[in-house]
């Protein structure tokens, strides 16, 4: 299985995404392919096209902590409220809790649901902490942990992020806002339809160059550390492969970020999530995980709900990342009504195929895209770097 195969897998085989772009490789090497449709004007995507990176937009906020971190200039044992003290219930709760995911964050009014900036960034500062009883991934802490960096920089978020990472990378196509002439070359994320418990919600007006993410698009870019930034493939690709050399934070570093800080074994034999520093971690069961099974558990990793994945390991020194739009035009979550299962809606028992709107349109379906990604993109990546397509998590490389 070629890369090309895996994106027609993707986007004419299944319909699953309009466009897709995939590259994998080590600190010297990269393998690349890309195809589809990039926005409702049947664009053929390209390399210089843009990017809503969604939650990938994450890893950035956590390498910015770890940055500082290890230039001295942030303690990650200090409460928040050293750093960011309009977090007043946070004075007791440590920049490395919020980092790992170990504390639950919630604020007493959803963020997105608020009609103005300001009374979102009011909500985001009245955030609460608690235990964390179920999933434990959330926005909410890369969106404490922005403010911490400013604090702790003294500088802003963008500022801080073109010091440690775009400038000394060469990451030229990188924007939290997106130039005028950029926009017509961002890829579209227009068009998400949504089936809720019987609610037919389609999510329109979504211009080039803003943020996908609700909570994002309400507090751009004034206080998003979540989501908000774009990117092409190319700078992801420098991205990567300057954390494999080094060029960011240190080795030490990135193991220290791959370490397991949430997850478990439950009582009942089920898992709970198994999270880093603003990272997803090796998972036991690869089913749940998103570190694919040929890199190591020094790998960290991150999705987004946009459709993509990025992943790197410094002990294997390999890194993919997948850049698609799960959302363009796109059925992207389904929760049927009690009594029925996704065949009464037409779909396939893997969630794809193709559903009809209100309005008598088809739509397809990217509904439970995440369980493709091992066998109909991991397994290309792993073929066509000559790596091992299935190993045992935990076991030594060969």
């Amino acid at each position: 299985m070629t890369l090309q195969d895996a994106i027609r897998y993707f986007t004419e085989e299944t319909h699953i995404m309009p466009c897709m772009s995939v590259a994998c490789g080590t600190a010297g090497t990269c393998i690349s392919a890309l195809g589809g449709m990039a926005d409702g004007r049947h664009t053929p995507l390209n390399g210089d096209m843009l990017f809503d990176l969604a939650s990938l937009t994450k890893l950035f906020t956590g390498l910015m902590v770890m940055r500082l971190h290890e230039e001295g200039r942030l303690d990650l044992s200090q409460p928040v409220t050293r750093y960011a003290p309009q977090f007043t219930h946070l004075t007791e709760t440590s920049v490395d809790k919020v980092l790992g995911f170990e504390v639950a964050l919630t604020t007493p009014e959803r963020v997105d649901t608020q009609k103005t900036p300001g009374d979102g960034y009011r909500q985001l500062c009245d955030i609460r902490p608690g235990e964390v009883t179920g999933r434990a991934y959330s926005d909410m802490h890369a969106m404490v942990l922005r403010h911490v960096i400013e604090g702790a920089a003294q500088e802003a978020y963008m500022h801080e992020i073109s010091r440690t990472i775009l400038t000394p990378l060469g990451m030229q196509d990188t924007f939290q806002v997106v130039p005028e002439e950029r926009r017509a070359a961002c890829v579209s994320c227009d068009g998400e339809h949504r089936i809720e418990r019987g609610r037919y919600i389609l999510r329109q007006g979504i211009a080039p160059g803003t943020p996908h993410d609700p909570k994002a698009r309400l507090l751009w870019p004034e206080s998003s550390g979540h989501a908000g930034l774009f990117a092409t493939m190319g700078d992801m690709v420098r991205l990567c492969q300057g954390l494999l050399k080094g060029d960011v934070v240190s080795r030490s570093t990135l193991v220290e970020m791959s370490r397991n800080r949430t997850g478990c074994r439950r009582p009942d034999g089920t898992y709970s999530q198994y999270l880093g520093a603003q990272c997803y971690v090796k998972h036991p069961q690869q089913y749940f995980s998103e570190i694919p099974l040929y890199e190591s558990d020094k790998a960290i990793g991150l999705s987004g709900f946009t459709g993509h994945h990025l992943s790197v390991d410094v002990e294997t020194g390999v890194f993919v990342v997948f850049l698609g739009s799960r959302v363009q035009n796109r059925l992207t979550v389904l929760l049927p009504e009690p009594g029925r299962t996704l065949a009464d809606y037409g779909l396939n028992p893997d969630g794809t195929g193709c559903i009809t709107w209100p309005d008598g349109s088809r739509v397809w379906s990217s509904v439970d895209y995440v369980h493709h990604k091992d066998v109909h993109l991991h397994q290309a990546v792993a073929s066509v770097m000559g790596l091992p397509q299935w190993r045992k998590p935990g076991t030594a490389w060969p």
